[in-house]
């Protein structure tokens, strides 16, 4: 697929003080077409996308997905949207497994459809001219081999298939030029901030190799609260997901119904130069999607009013 040029964002947005950009996650909305989806968003005034490749939007597995994806970018080009890739859907690889294969699983070849799945992603980003490729690890799958752990696959292990399993499609985003940035998600081997960093080390802190930092899952785990998160995330930060939370309680929530002080947050995620797409991502609310899309917006551009001007750095 040849590399569409990346979109100068012609339609005019709503203007505050401040450098944020607003996305929202396609996940959330998987009751609407993609097109209606888009469109919503465009009018609605968000100023991009979080798109999760999944069989009911942009199948990265579809034999014309090459056409499907110029349609696409040329749609996001004409409503002035970003775009960031996203790759958390459910079922898109095996209908009766959620989020299986992994890149954890015991058998080679069900890590490598995980591979091939990330790597058909980075080639449809660049396609669309995206920001960025958003993953995660999985989950410690049960493994009987294990001689560690005979119900789990002992970490060391883990560690080892994550590493070997992303090597090429890092090897695909450094010559897409599209950042890979790895989600810490709840439950799984890379779960925090710390994990992840193990993850760089193992990996040789390649250039491409970058994260995603879900707000809420900051709230959620994280020992720093969730502004210093931010803080200690912006060296790295390709790609950031937001949405309300409770300490310990992995459950996306609409803003307002969990603990996050969201202005402090905005602050600091400003002051990294962070320009890039924040995407509110609210998957489980997706049977109300088009209201909590216009619900979320306001309230974000009214947290981020609060940012003092200046506030905004240089981007790391």
């Amino acid at each position: 697929m040849t590399p569409a040029p990346r979109r100068t964002n012609p339609r005019p947005r709503a203007t505050n003080a401040h450098p944020l950009r607003f996305g929202y996650g396609t996940n959330g909305l998987a009751d609407l077409r993609l097109g209606d989806a888009l469109a919503l968003l465009a009018d609605l005034g968000y100023d991009g996308v979080g798109l999760t490749l999944d069989h009911m939007h942009l199948d990265p597995l579809a034999p014309d997905v090459a056409a499907r994806t110029r349609k696409v970018a040329r749609r996001l080009d004409t409503l002035g949207l970003g775009v960031t890739v996203e790759t958390g859907a459910r079922y898109v690889l095996d209908p009766r497994r959620k989020h299986g294969p992994s890149l954890l699983d015991p058998d080679p070849a069900d890590r490598a459809r995980r591979v091939d799945l990330l790597i058909r992603a980075v080639r449809i980003a660049a396609d669309l001219g995206a920001h960025a490729v958003h993953c995660f690890s999985g989950v410690l799958p049960a493994d009987p081999a294990s001689s560690a752990n005979p119900a789990d696959t002992a970490e060391d292990t883990a560690w080892k298939r994550l590493a070997e399993a992303l090597t090429p499609v890092l090897d695909a985003a450094t010559h897409a030029g599209i950042p890979l940035a790895v989600e810490p998600e709840p439950g799984h081997l890379l779960a925090t901030l710390a994990d992840f960093h193990h993850l760089r080390r193992l990996l040789g802190d390649p250039p491409a190799l970058g994260l995603t930092l879900d707000i809420g899952h900051c709230q959620c785990l994280e020992p720093l609260s969730p502004v210093d998160c931010v803080r200690a995330a912006a060296p790295w930060l390709r790609h950031v997901q937001i949405e309300d939370m409770r300490r310990g309680h992995h459950e996306h929530l609409p803003f307002g119904d969990g603990e996050i002080d969201f202005p402090p947050v905005l602050e600091a995620l400003a002051a990294t130069g962070y320009q890039a797409l924040t995407v509110v991502e609210l998957p489980r609310h997706s049977h109300a999607g088009p209201h909590f899309a216009a619900q979320s917006l306001p309230f974000l551009h009214r947290a981020a009013r609060a940012i003092p001007a200046g506030a905004e750095g240089s981007t790391p």
